[in-house]
């Protein structure tokens, strides 16, 4: 497609403002809106912090609390709801760091099992899964298509394949996979069936090279301070990472097409989240990065194995006036119900958000202070998902928060190291309204935050949220919702598509109204959320359930009763589901 004005002047101007700033983090401004007049209407979801009852009490180690030395101890990390023994209940993995110069007792990534009660066992040691160092992105899928779920775990340093052996124990497979390339600094990562053979592929973003050895500290130079304080140094200064592309042969192997599929023709960036969906509608997935401080990157899928970068062009790399912006977490989700994914992104302070509103053919337009979401630009922003949390049909939208420069709260108390979560109540109408308080103060509380995931880990109906916080203990919010509104939950096993039906996209009809989503294996902030997909279905009895699986072809199951959890398998329609017992 030709280059428009638009895209034009915001290369232009993103290219100025990047050559211009002198501090290490994009430093885009945008003034918050006013608030509207509150809706008064009822709200029917409350969150209640219940980690502690639930076991989760080791604290995410990540740098240390009080002050950050280098850019490795700022970033955080991710989390993830999965099945891993396939009981039909959600089970944690949690991401973690440590420290330089020293590793904290009992610093590791850890693996809790659901116990069917509201509570989880830590399984980490017997899973395979101990492993201690500077954790940062995960994403999930069954690689090797043997009905169990896989990892891949991304690092400031080596990156991990964990191959699910199928007994409740993980097996290290990075170097039979062919996956151990030279440790980087590797982000987000994705898996994905870019050319729909049936098996899954794996996209990699990294964010940038450093050596501690000759990374300045704090205040050297320009790119080292914020708010006139010496700050750790980035990343504007460092050398950009080099995203990565991995093609699944089908025999437990993977082959480094990065250069062959055209990904490393893409602008220079530093990425974070990477998330992949059919975002253009063409049957195919495509692959879109949150970047820092640089513009965002839309990867489309030509059909050939290749792909071609238009973020520009669609209307996607930069804020809706040209800049720049230090992109974090990312989430896709049709809040409109337009049959069109649209895309949020969180940013740094002084930034209001971004909402991309698919206009279709995978062009987009930055809508955030038309739907009233630009009403926030206070905090760092980073996990973040388009869910339906209180079952009325229409989508939501969450975030979490925390500064990445926690020494600067003694000089500027307006800029604490941790804040509350987020949360912005669909009214329907294109628009929404932040809710303070309303949702109970699990919501108001404030933690210095970074990862989330989102499913129903209790079984119930609802979508509830797990948050990385560094440096305590993770939140765990169940969601208790009332009044009434009815739900659904779609499960999918591939056959001829990847079994776990990474790329599916699933519609959900009741009555004149219709709701989009697609099954993924990374968004919100490096993180991965339950591949159950949740529908909210307001006061619907019935509902048609309509599948596009990754391999294609459309399924339709009509007549679907609510309130139920329903597995649909590539080309047999409704199965029994396996290990689901509802409370």
């Amino acid at each position: 497609m030709k280059s428009s004005r638009r895209a034009f002047l915001a290369g232009f101007i993103g290219t100025a403002a990047s050559a211009s700033l002198g501090q290490g983090v994009s430093a885009r401004k945008s003034a918050a809106q006013p608030r509207g007049k509150p809706s008064g209407l009822p709200w029917h979801s409350n969150f209640s912090d219940i980690a502690s009852h639930a076991g989760l009490v080791s604290p995410t180690v990540y740098g240390f609390s009080d002050h950050k030395d280098y850019i490795v101890e700022t970033l955080g990390c991710g989390c993830a709801f999965l099945d891993y023994d396939n009981d039909g209940w959600l089970d944690i993995f949690l991401l973690s760091g440590t420290r330089l110069g020293e590793t904290p007792p009992a610093t590791t990534n850890r693996l809790f099992k659901n116990n069917r009660d509201g509570t989880f066992k830590d399984v980490t040691a017997k899973s395979g899964l101990y492993r201690t160092g500077w954790a940062c992105g995960v994403c999930v899928g069954d690689y090797n298509n043997d009905a169990n779920e896989d990892l891949f775990v991304t690092y400031w340093g080596q990156n991990v394949l964990y191959r699910n052996n199928g007994d409740g124990t993980f097996s290290d497979v990075t170097r039979a996979a062919r996956l151990e390339g030279e440790p980087g600094w590797s982000t987000g990562c994705t898996f994905l069936d870019y050319d729909r053979d049936g098996n899954l592929d794996l996209f990699v973003a990294r964010y940038l090279d450093i050596d501690l050895k000759t990374a300045p500290r704090p205040g050297v130079t320009a790119n080292c301070r914020w708010m006139d304080m010496p700050v750790s140094c980035g990343p504007r200064g460092f050398p950009f990472g080099r995203h990565s592309l991995y093609r699944n042969n089908g025999d437990g192997t993977f082959t480094d097409v990065t250069a062959a599929s055209g990904i490393d023709g893409a602008r220079t960036s530093y990425g974070l989240t990477a998330m992949a969906a059919d975002l253009d509608d063409d049957g195919w997935p495509d692959i879109f990065v949150a970047c820092d401080s640089t513009p965002s990157l839309l990867l489309l899928n030509n059909h050939d194995g290749t792909f071609r970068e238009e973020a520009a062009l669609r209307g996607l790399a930069y804020s809706e006036d040209g800049q720049e912006q230090a992109g974090m977490g990312c989430a896709v989700g049709d809040y409109d119900r337009d049959g069109r994914l649209d895309i949020f992104k969180t940013n740094f302070e002084g930034d209001t958000p971004d909402l991309y509103h698919n206009l279709g053919k995978g062009s987009f337009e930055e809508a955030s202070r038309r739907a009233g979401l630009a009403v926030e630009n206070r905090y760092v922003c980073w996990g973040t998902g388009i869910q339906d949390f209180d079952n009325d049909g229409l989508p939501d939208i969450f975030a979490v928060a925390g500064h990445t420069f926690p020494e600067i709260e003694k000089r500027f108390p307006d800029f604490p190291a941790k804040d509350p979560r987020l949360l912005f109540r669909n009214l329907g109408n294109g628009r929404f309204e932040e809710l303070l308080g309303e949702a109970g103060p699990a919501l108001t509380e404030p933690h210095n935050s970074r990862g989330c995931a989102f499913g129903d880990f209790d079984n119930d109906g609802d979508v509830d949220i797990l948050v990385i916080n560094l440096n305590e203990p993770p939140s765990l919010l169940r969601n208790d919702v009332s009044g009434g509104n009815s739900w659904i939950k779609v499960k999918l096993v591939g056959t001829k598509s990847n079994r776990s039906a990474i790329g599916a996209q699933v519609v959900v009809r009741s009555g004149d109204s219709s709701q989009t989503q697609e099954v993924q294996s990374q968004s919100s902030f490096l993180s991965a959320n339950d591949s159950r997909l949740h529908f909210g279905l307001g006061q619907a009895k019935t509902v048609e359930i309509k599948v596009r699986w990754p391999a294609g072809q459309w399924e339709s199951v009509p007549a679907v009763n609510i309130n139920q959890l329903v597995t649909i398998k590539e080309g047999s329609g409704i199965v029994r589901n396996a290990g689901w017992k509802a409370v």
